[in-house]
């Protein structure tokens, strides 16, 4: 998994988890700082999230455009530089007034214009590493260890957020709308040290900061654009922006995890567990349980007898860990709402070794599906997530129901793992869909066009974060109404991606 790599992955990959861990920390508590701090409905708190993203991801369009005239490194460092003023106002606790308002609007266009100068680039710098012969066959494989470390600074951040806001509470003695200011402050200091790697690491991939059609390697050799096959530019720019219009209802589905599924752990899941359940809450226990999953990797793939050592003392030690963790625990464990944020990023660097080795072995044999075919794939496991919600969301009150006092203190709250598992499954659908499909950009894309059409990427994106907020407006129907429409669009979805897969293959 990560033998044979160039040296530049790492250093791109740890700089991009250092920025994604500030604006995941931001983003597991933004919604419901929009309700505290300023009364907002789930609507408009909806239509404001799901503004926010569209923007994240539309931006790299204009990052990639000024990326290919100007260079991918010089716009991820200005990227860097502007998300920093937006998350320093975001910090600032201006309470709820008209200025506060201003001030979290231009703070949100701050991190959205830095974002995008920064995510999109970064990624093609990544791409560009493997446009070497000897690195080719390596792509997908490097962008799901990519993925994987993006995912290692979201998993920290929903606890970093709790905790921070704990922590000016007990110590500052502030109100919790004035310690959300706190923990945006966490995206500040983690730019800094995204910043401090990216520039400490720089000469292990400062070739590939050019958007020159030519370029060196780690081994100085020349890498060359290929004429894939003889398939035309238009062919594979008409193949990619089929790609992006079918993506849009995944991240559709998928970013309801800031907004209706947040809204969900908040007023329809219990408030507290305890057992195996209320381990599932602390990070420290799933960050044990995936040092397992890689040590049991390590187990059957070491070659020598010290890495298999090595391997059976993480899994000793880990194992002892947890044992502890479960005998400390307390009887009972507050379920938080930002908290299940963790789930996924967690699920997708303990899932990530798991989809390479089975990827891996069907490619040995011959049976590896394409990126395009994953990508469908993953639509249809999206679906499935969300009937996982129908089946828990039968039968509950509605929303508007649940303020009544009548109902409000009934016991009509359900199990944290009906979440749990829906985040599982969405999980496996990402894997499929979100690094297969970056991989794909970085390989079908025309050279001169590359820093744009990984914008397309993240302009589909934006447009699927946008309509996130079709959900927000459905809230205060009966639940399984909401789920049904995402499932629906995922099926379709799905469905239009089959129907056009050998025109997709073709350009593979």
């Amino acid at each position: 998994m990560f033998e044979n790599q160039p040296k530049g992955l790492y250093a791109l990959a740890l700089a991009n988890t250092g920025e994604r861990f500030g604006y995941y920390t931001m983003l597991a508590i933004f919604v419901l700082f929009l309700q505290a701090n300023f009364g907002f409905s789930a609507a408009m708190a909806g239509n404001i999230y799901g503004g926010f993203l569209a923007l994240v991801y539309f931006l790299p369009v204009l990052g990639g455009i000024l990326a290919d005239k100007y260079g991918f490194g010089r716009m991820v460092t200005i990227g860097i530089m502007v998300m920093f003023v937006g998350y320093l106002l975001m910090a600032l606790p201006l309470g709820n007034s008209t200025v506060a308002l201003v001030a979290m609007f231009a703070a949100l266009v701050m991190v959205s214009l830095g974002t995008g100068f920064f995510k999109g680039n970064l990624q093609v710098m990544v791409g560009n590493l493997y446009d070497a012969p000897e690195y080719a066959s390596r792509r997908d494989a490097a962008f799901s260890i990519f993925y994987m470390a993006i995912n290692i600074g979201a998993m920290f951040a929903p606890s970093a957020a709790v905790w921070v806001m704990e922590w000016a509470q007990s110590t500052f003695g502030v109100s919790e709308t004035e310690s959300y200011h706190y923990a945006f402050g966490v995206a500040c200091a983690s730019l800094i040290v995204s910043m401090a790697i990216y520039y400490g690491f720089r000469s292990t991939f400062r070739h590939t900061e050019s958007n020159s059609t030519t370029a060196k390697n780690d081994t100085n050799h020349e890498v060359v654009d290929e004429t894939h096959h003889g398939v035309s530019d238009k062919d594979r720019i008409i193949a990619l922006c089929l790609v992006f219009a079918v993506v849009i209802f995944f991240w559709m589905a998928f970013h309801q995890n800031g907004l209706t599924l947040t809204f969900f752990a908040r007023d329809y899941v219990v408030t507290s567990a305890s057992g195996l359940v209320g381990m599932e809450f602390d990070v420290l226990n799933l960050v044990l349980a995936i040092l397992i999953v890689y040590a049991l990797f390590g187990l059957f793939q070491s070659k020598t007898s010290k890495g298999k050592g090595i391997s059976v003392a993480v899994i000793v030690l880990s194992v002892i860990g947890l044992i502890y963790q479960y005998m400390t625990q307390p009887e009972s464990v507050t379920v938080s709402a930002p908290i299940f944020q963790q789930f996924n990023p967690c699920f997708v660097v303990a899932l990530t070794p798991v989809s390479m080795a089975i990827f891996g072995w069907l490619a040995k044999t011959g049976r590896e599906p394409s990126a395009p075919r994953k990508i469908a794939y993953g639509m249809l496991v999206a679906g499935i997530a969300y009937i996982i919600m129908c089946v828990a969301s039968f039968g509950l009150p509605t929303p508007e129901q649940i303020t009544d006092p009548a109902i409000s203190g009934s016991d009509y709250r359900v199990s944290p793992n009906w979440l749990v598992s829906t985040y599982l499954i969405l999980t496996f659908g990402e894997l499929l869909l979100s690094p297969m499909g970056i991989s794909f950009v970085s390989k079908v894309a025309p050279v001169k066009y590359k820093g744009l059409m990984m914008g397309g990427w993240f302009a589909a994106t934006a447009v699927g974060n946008y309509l996130t907020s079709v959900a927000a407006w459905l809230w205060g129907l009966p639940l399984w109404i909401v789920w049904a429409v995402l499932i629906t669009l995922c099926l379709l979805a799905a469905l239009f991606m089959f129907s056009i897969m050998k025109r997709l293959e073709k350009v593979c």
